[in-house]
């Protein structure tokens, strides 16, 4: 693939990302935020009856008074412009790397249509990145861990999602090399079951985050969260995958009409 295509791709798929990531924010700020709020409102419940009971223990009337910290960037700006800005520039770089992951993948997994192709890769690309990372450590709301661990939580998910990559590359190679023997169905079917059996071993190696939510948490409000964080993610690689479909089949069409245009030749004219 020419460099100047691989280049047109990038840019479509940013945009592709771009467009995403509106879909995505949309379904942050409707089904996310009200669980975020809630769980802000736990939190400052905690911290009040906290207070309550420090100031119950005081002497005279002398308690230390309650130092307000002023939020930098306030609440409604943060659920609005932040969050915007947060989810579209996350969808931007994200289709620009599935672009190039497209790019690669091209011709080199079987013989789809770039349409499908795209479909292939942003579910491969879901799946890695962010479900089976989600499923051994699951997305939690802002304030309701242990700040204490949040580095090494934080880590462990990191190295999750290096790891899942690492064995769903793996997995594709292995079926490339299984097929010539097993057929192209069998060889993804064994791929699959290997990427699935590794992962399970990766999952009970790697320490659990048990301390990721504080004890007493609404459960509801919990998994109300997590639903939503998965379907923000879901919408995004959806939309991703739709869009940047029609845009690299349009767009690779063009090139090869372009490609396999005859040269016009004209006749001499007659002497």
């Amino acid at each position: 693939m020419h460099a100047s295509t691989v280049r047109t791709l990038l840019v479509r798929g940013m945009l592709a990302g771009l467009i995403a990531g509106l879909f995505a924010f949309a379904v942050a700020y409707v089904g996310g935020e009200p669980s975020v709020n809630g769980s802000i409102a736990v939190e400052e419940a905690q911290a009040a009856q906290e207070t309550a009971h420090a100031g119950h223990g005081d002497h005279g009337g002398a308690g230390a008074a309650e130092e307000e910290e002023e939020e930098v960037v306030s609440r409604p700006v943060q659920s609005t412009l932040g969050l915007a800005t947060g989810v579209l520039v996350y969808g931007v770089a994200l289709g620009g790397i599935a672009a190039l992951a497209f790019s690669f993948a091209l011709g080199r997994i079987g013989r789809f249509s770039p349409r499908a192709t795209a479909a292939l890769t942003a579910a491969a690309a879901f799946t890695t990145v962010y479900l089976v990372p989600f499923l051994k450590y699951p997305a939690t709301p802002p304030a309701v861990g242990n700040p204490d661990t949040i580095g090494k939580r934080t880590t462990l998910f990191f190295l999750m999602i290096l790891l899942s990559v690492l064995l769903g590359v793996a997995a594709v190679i292995a079926g490339r090399r299984l097929a010539p023997r097993l057929g192209n169905w069998n060889a993804s079917l064994a791929a699959g079951f290997g990427f699935v059996v590794v992962t399970g071993i990766a999952f009970a190696v790697l320490p659990a985050n048990d301390d990721a939510v504080k004890a007493g948490f609404p459960a509801k409000l919990l998994w109300e969260f997590r639903v939503a964080s998965l379907g923000v993610q879901v919408v995004l690689w959806v939309v991703f995958a739709v869009v940047f479909g029609y845009l690299a089949q349009k767009a690779l069409t063009t090139r090869t009409a372009d490609a396999e245009t005859p040269a016009r030749v004209e006749a001499p004219a007659a002497g």
